[in-house]
């Protein structure tokens, strides 16, 4: 007996509707969802629900995409859920690094509680999976980490979560490899970095550091990346070079990657054909106050790119609203995504890349045997959803509502 249920009229993308062959509209249709053991087990198309004696929600026509991830953010460190504090002006990174110095520890003792207010306001935006990276510095050393641990044990069942293990302060210049090593040993699931050239100084050493604590935990590696031009630039080459030689092939991301936007168009392709080679891929905040990496060209040359909110008014940034969905539509607004087609792509870069229809406007999301982690929008297509940021009413993850109400 199936221990299943019905999710019913819910609106799926069928195709897109042209006029002149270019695409002005998307389609939908009325669709219900089998549930069970937190996959989609069957999908019925047409108004009429099936006749079954297991349980059903009514969806009442919300259009249903595949739920969002949001691939850098801090959730340690954020005053959010706190008094409100605006930033102070600094120089350079290494005086921003200085100021944490004092703050971590006085931000130590609610570490969990807003950790755990961060992650609930992701997932009432529609993310059911989270990477955090976790201070591990001088100051408070794995306390971070242990907070972290259990914000994400309370969320339990309602998202996933990787943990960078993430020396803030500099590899070396803190001397945290032990830390690093033991991060991984607690439960981190990435190894982290920052700027070998600007913080650590040492591009060689940090970058071979960072490989060597991945090969021996067998961990994927996220690096902050901030160095500009063509400092940034040589880093990205030694990275590429040693995935390669340690076989860490699509194993490493670069955040950030600030200098692909220090370059011309056709430095950064040769630059994108490298990484794509190495199955290097890039988390992008999509910033508004300095120039944006050419997320389109690094897409079309193969490199798998996706967003992150980064900071969450903390003393980083005092922006940030922790809506993926908002990154997607700001993405679009930034390369001018503005037809129905290119603002249902741009979805992809919050999802994993799975979107309801691909560019020829088949339908590649949702099938039987996915994972049913959905988000449902008032919305009329995912291009609506991208453009208007739209109403979220529910979020599912592993087949269970874990907010809203359908």
């Amino acid at each position: 007996m199936s221990t299943g249920y019905w999710i019913t009229n819910v609106r799926l993308e069928s195709g897109y509707r042209k006029e002149n062959d270019k695409v002005v509209a998307t389609q939908t249709e009325a669709a219900h969802l089998l549930i069970e053991d937190g996959k989609i087990a069957q999908i019925e198309f047409g108004a009429q629900a099936p006749e079954t004696d297991l349980p059903k929600q009514d969806a009442a026509g919300l259009l249903a995409l595949p739920s969002f991830r949001d691939m850098h953010i801090h959730i340690d460190k954020t005053y959010y859920g706190g008094p409100w504090k605006a930033v102070t002006p600094i120089k350079t990174i290494l005086d921003r690094l200085a100021e944490e110095a004092t703050l971590m520890t006085k931000l130590l003792p609610t570490a969990q509680e807003r950790a755990e207010k961060m992650l609930g306001l992701l997932l009432s935006a529609g993310t059911t999976h989270v990477r955090s990276h976790c201070n591990i510095d001088p100051y408070i050393g794995l306390k971070n980490l242990e907070a972290t641990l259990a914000a994400i044990e309370t969320f339990r069942g309602k998202l996933s979560c990787e943990i960078v293990a993430f020396p803030q302060q500099g590899l070396l210049r803190s001397n945290q490899v032990e830390n690093i090593r033991e991060a991984l040993k607690m439960g981190a699931t990435y190894v982290g970095g920052v700027d070998p050239a600007t913080v650590d100084q040492n591009i060689e050493k940090s970058l071979a550091t960072v490989f060597e604590l991945a090969v021996e935990a067998d961990a994927p590696i996220d690096l902050h990346l901030h160095d500009p031009d063509h400092l940034g630039i040589f880093t990205f080459k030694r990275l590429a070079k040693m995935t390669e030689e340690a076989g860490w092939k699509g194993r490493v991301t670069i955040s950030h990657a600030n200098s692909l936007a220090d370059i011309s168009l056709g430095e950064a392709a040769e630059v994108a054909e490298m990484l794509a080679e190495q199955g290097i891929s890039i988390t992008s905040t999509v910033p508004v106050i300095k120039p944006t990496i050419p997320i389109p060209l690094l897409h079309e040359k193969g490199v798998s790119v996706s967003l992150g909110d980064d900071s969450i008014t903390d003393h980083w940034s005092p922006f940030g609203q922790g809506d993926s969905l908002e990154k997607a539509g700001r993405l679009a607004e930034r390369f001018r995504m503005q037809d129905e087609r290119s603002l249902s792509q741009a979805l992809g870069f919050i999802t994993g890349h799975k979107t309801p229809l691909d560019k020829e406007g088949n339908r590649q999301w949702p099938n039987v045997g996915d994972e049913a982690d959905i988000v449902f929008l008032h919305a009329a297509s995912a291009g609506e959803a991208v453009a208007r940021r739209s109403k979220r009413q529910a979020v599912m993850f592993k087949g269970k509502v874990v907010h809203g109400s359908l």
